[in-house]
């Protein structure tokens, strides 16, 4: 992966990643992912966004250079990954939100539970960092350099392909066109507008 993909606003690199391959090797062993759904976060231009209030020990690793990843607690039970994006000292991050997994498929599997189907492996953010071993000991990894976390070119995802929608789950910005994914594919998680947004009119179609 080329940082030259990478330095550029997340909204714009956001579909870029799709298609793209993470990697994440742990003393357990090592799973890849191909990316299927990303969300743009455009930091202190961003409501929604971690960056927003400025810079923080939390979000730190956000306004650093491109190509390293911002790991952060959801609610304080699930891990939830990013690829910091843009220019040094600018927060900007692409939320990974859901993979199929390439390699390492039994690993996952343990990680998830026995029970867990393959689509639905690394489902979302929080399942997608659970399958990949991901947690803060990753927070601030230089995913173009490695070792532990890798972020490689993958098989390129068709335009034809590619769908945008509102971003999932979040109150703020809620309806900002920063969510990408692959249309048609099972590991796509479900739209789920957040409980604390009073829908006004009709609700955007789930993929």
């Amino acid at each position: 992966m080329n940082v030259d993909l990478l330095a550029h606003p997340a909204e714009e690199v956001a579909p870029k990643l799709l298609g793209s391959v993470l990697t994440c090797k742990t003393p357990e062993g090592t799973v890849s992912i191909a990316i299927t759904e990303t969300e743009a976060y455009s930091g202190e231009a961003d409501p929604a966004s971690h960056a927003y209030r400025g810079r923080t020990p939390r979000n730190a690793v956000m306004f650093g250079p491109a190509g390293h990843l911002y790991v952060y607690r959801s609610h304080g039970l699930h891990w939830c990954a990013n690829v910091v994006t843009g220019t040094d000292g600018i927060a900007s991050g692409v939320l990974i939100r859901a993979g199929r997994v390439i390699e390492g498929e039994n690993l996952a599997r343990k990680r998830r539970g026995e029970g867990v189907e393959s689509p639905h492996l690394a489902r979302g953010p929080g399942n997608l960092c659970q399958a990949l071993g991901i947690t803060s000991e990753q927070n601030g990894a230089d995913l173009l350099q490695g070792p532990s976390v890798v972020l490689s070119e993958g098989e390129p995802v068709p335009a034809a392909l590619i769908r945008v929608g509102p971003r999932v789950g979040v109150s703020k910005a809620h309806d900002w066109q920063h969510r990408f994914y692959v249309a048609g594919d099972p590991t796509v998680s479900a739209y789920r507008l957040s409980p604390r947004v009073k829908p006004s009119g009709g609700r955007p179609n789930p993929p």
